[in-house]
């Protein structure tokens, strides 16, 4: 079913949450177990892209890579349940499976039949989980330093927020966000480090739980094996929080592809946005559907 204007509207998609000047509509699309904050960029009859950000993140992690994509895409960000400016309830599942099939009624109601699922961090293993439950609806997945399993995680004791004490202090804030880079005179952008204060203790000790439980349960490459979809992977080499030369594990995938970016770390996203656009476009030019 596709949101119509009266719905959007409904939703809060007109005034300041409507279309700018740069045709983006951002609106908070209601669903049953709350409201989901979405942004829409580009033509609405180009190929669909799917960005899902990582946790403790919101859909603005994105924003320096949407003028790269939405020239060629309809590209379409979500905030999950629990982040941004979504809603963020205490008495809802948190679990990835039912994060996916919430970011798959999100499409449903915008009327994309087919998309490109992207993702940033955790928000790779939403996507995977998107794949699972919607095989019908995501053409391809790129992951973006995505650890395979939790085998990959870099422990760092320094930046992890105690969430016993909440909201973090800005000291731990900035500990924490100083891992998701690599190079020490980059600063990661205050509305990042808001969105983390935003959270609830309860949203960010449950989506944490969420991941782990979900690599816990089988590891990404063996889950995307035998969904038989094209696979990007695209990592910072100096990613801090995955061992990057985990990436080779997706190897195992048959058909995927393998890139490492030198120089850069966690969130590639923000620090280089042409480099990290480069391999994503070259991959979606094959495997997007027109007009989905």
């Amino acid at each position: 079913m596709t949101a119509s204007d009266d719905d959007l509207k409904a939703s809060g998609a007109d005034g300041a949450d409507g279309a700018d000047a740069t045709g983006q509509h951002s609106f908070l699309l209601p669903l049953d177990d709350g409201d989901i904050h979405v942004c829409e960029d580009g033509p609405r009859d180009a190929p669909a892209l799917l960005l899902i950000h990582g946790s403790a993140s919101s859909s603005r992690s994105w924003n320096p890579m949407v003028p790269l994509l939405s020239p060629s895409h309809r590209v379409i960000r979500v905030d999950l349940l629990g982040h941004g400016r979504s809603a963020k309830p205490a008495d809802r599942s948190y679990a990835l499976p039912d994060q996916a099939r919430r970011a798959g009624l999100v499409l449903d109601r915008l009327g994309v039949e087919h998309a490109v699922a992207v993702g940033h961090s955790s928000g790779g293993t939403v996507a995977t989980a998107l794949a699972e439950e919607r095989p019908d609806l995501v053409t391809a997945l790129a992951l973006v330093n995505t650890g395979p399993g939790l085998d990959a995680f870099v422990p760092s004791e320094t930046a992890a927020i105690d969430p016993s004490r909440w909201p973090p202090a800005d000291e731990q804030l900035r500990a924490f966000a100083s891992t998701g880079v690599s190079r020490a005179g980059y600063r990661i952008p205050d509305e990042l480090l808001d969105d983390v204060r935003a959270m609830t203790r309860h949203t960010f000790t449950a989506t944490m739980t969420a991941t782990r439980s979900y690599l816990e349960q089988r590891r990404l490459p063996d889950r995307l094996e035998v969904l038989g979809k094209p696979l990007l992977v695209v990592f910072g080499q100096d990613d801090r929080r995955w061992r990057s030369s985990s990436a080779s594990d997706y190897r195992a995938v048959p058909g995927a592809q393998v890139v490492l970016l030198p120089g850069l770390g966690h969130s590639p996203l923000l620090e280089d946005p042409p480099r990290t656009a480069a391999p994503l476009l070259a991959f979606t030019a094959l495997h997007a559907v027109q007009g989905a």
